[in-house]
């Protein structure tokens, strides 16, 4: 396995030094039946190797469909990797389904598996979902791999996300981000410039352990017209909370938007403990309100975006493993304050006023957000 993860990461070297790379071509997934079917095509194409990570991968009515793909390619003799997280993907994908991965020839690992001799390394999570296919074709995003994000299965209050499929040299990079991963090296430094306009950040590397983090302050400090940001969970440092506050106050239009419909009651609790403060110093909030927003992109200005599979919050930014692409690709740009736009006229937008009237309970959970926002 070694000699074999070697060669692919010289291959990806040999695509970075042969010239300039042309920059990729993005496809942005807003439905969840839509990805997946673009999944199971890409898979069915492949001719070499099919690499898999999600942090939630179930094998339901989705689920299924791609596994029998994988399962279906890894006895034709390609090289499938699949990688979940043992906490994430633990009920979803049991014993008996991962049987049949391993015995049609597919490469299962399953992330920080629970351990009597580690029991704190249990904490942090693989929460990347990625698919690489023959490191050409490469998606990347917030959907997870299960029925809550389907239409046709779960019907008109599935969760509300936003997956990238890019392709070219930004593919290869993605591929090789994998790749060190499943080798057992979390921490792993990423290529660098394999695109013109655009790059894959992980939240850790060997250099930096809060890479990601920096990245985010760096530009939000920098910002001159707009921080439009959406994630489902918002528990911000207080760091970051400045460099929104302090944008706020120098004009630029900061608006977050998040939900209010949520899967972690103390998550929002950490996130409405800010809102006052926030509020307070011309910070736009909006919840977004007809079903459980998942998506994870941060805009600054016109010139700089994300998409990934991070939340803005503590343990994205400083404990589990996250991918990120990070952008100036005008195209990709566009299609992204496109979906943030849309996602708003369905929002509300929480005002000061009403947010002192809020009733007592309302303090005390903000209260119990505030303990917990580190462990959430």
């Amino acid at each position: 396995m070694k000699g074999h993860s070697e060669s692919i990461l010289q291959g990806q070297l040999s695509v970075i030094d042969t010239g300039e790379p042309l920059a990729p071509e993005f496809e942005l997934f807003n439905e969840g039946d839509e990805l997946y079917a673009a999944m199971a095509r890409s898979i069915q194409a492949a001719t070499q190797r099919v690499f898999l990570a999600s942090y939630i991968l179930a094998a339901d009515e989705v689920g299924t469909v791609l596994l029998d793909e994988l399962m279906r390619q890894s006895r034709r003799g390609l090289d499938v990797r699949v990688h979940v997280d043992a906490l994430g993907s633990g009920s979803g994908l049991p014993r008996r389904h991962r049987r049949l991965l391993r015995a049609a020839g597919v490469s299962l690992q399953r992330f920080h598996r629970w351990s009597w001799r580690q029991p704190m390394r249990y904490n942090r999570r693989d929460h990347r979902k990625l698919l690489v296919v023959d490191g050409q074709t490469a998606y990347l995003g917030g959907f997870n791999i299960h029925r809550e994000s389907s239409q046709r299965f779960y019907g008109p209050t599935r969760w509300r996300d936003v997956h990238a499929c890019f392709n070219g040299a930004l593919a290869a990079e993605a591929e090789a981000l994998f790749d060190t991963f499943w080798c057992g090296h979390p921490d792993g430094d990423p290529l660098r410039h394999t695109s013109r306009d655009s790059r894959i950040v992980p939240n850790t590397t060997r250099t930096c352990r809060i890479q990601l983090r920096c990245t985010i302050k760096d530009q939000l400090s920098a910002a001159s017209e707009t921080i439009w940001l959406a994630t489902p969970y918002f528990v911000p440092d207080r760091g970051l909370r400045r460099q929104l506050i302090l944008a706020a106050r120098r004009g630029i239009d900061v608006r977050i938007l998040t939900t209010e419909k949520t899967d972690s009651a103390p998550a929002q609790w950490a996130a409405r403990a800010f809102y006052g403060e926030l509020i307070e110093n011309g910070v736009r909030i909006f919840e977004y309100a007809p079903r459980l927003l998942h998506s994870k992109v941060l805009l600054v200005d016109d010139d700089w975006g994300s998409i990934g599979t991070a939340n803005f919050d503590y343990r994205s930014l400083f404990i589990n493993y996250e991918l990120t692409l990070i952008s100036k690709n005008s195209a990709l740009i566009s299609q992204l304050r496109n979906t943030v736009l849309n996602d708003l006229q369905d929002a509300a937008e929480i005002t000061g006023a009403a947010w002192k009237r809020r009733g007592l309970m309302s303090g005390i959970f903000d209260v119990f957000g505030r303990l917990l926002r580190k462990w959430l």
